[in-house]
């Protein structure tokens, strides 16, 4: 999975929505705070390249189990 710099605030969103996860509970997944998320939800900052390898990891993951359609 390729993530473009500039959808990642949607993906973030529609990852949580597809997996009805809130804020917290993708932070909780990636091993980052709710604060975080919700500064990349917002385009305040981007993720630094390990946090997108993370995000990668978790929707493969998710991907794989059948929960996840992107």
């Amino acid at each position: 999975m390729q993530m473009d710099q500039r959808d990642l605030p949607a993906l973030f969103k529609e990852v949580r929505r597809q997996l009805a996860l809130s804020q917290e509970g993708l932070a909780r997944e990636l091993g980052v705070s709710f604060a975080t998320v919700n500064r990349w939800e917002n385009s305040q900052v981007k993720p630094s390249q390990l946090a997108k390898a993370q995000f990668e990891t978790f929707c493969s993951k998710m991907i794989k189990q059948g929960k996840l359609k992107l």
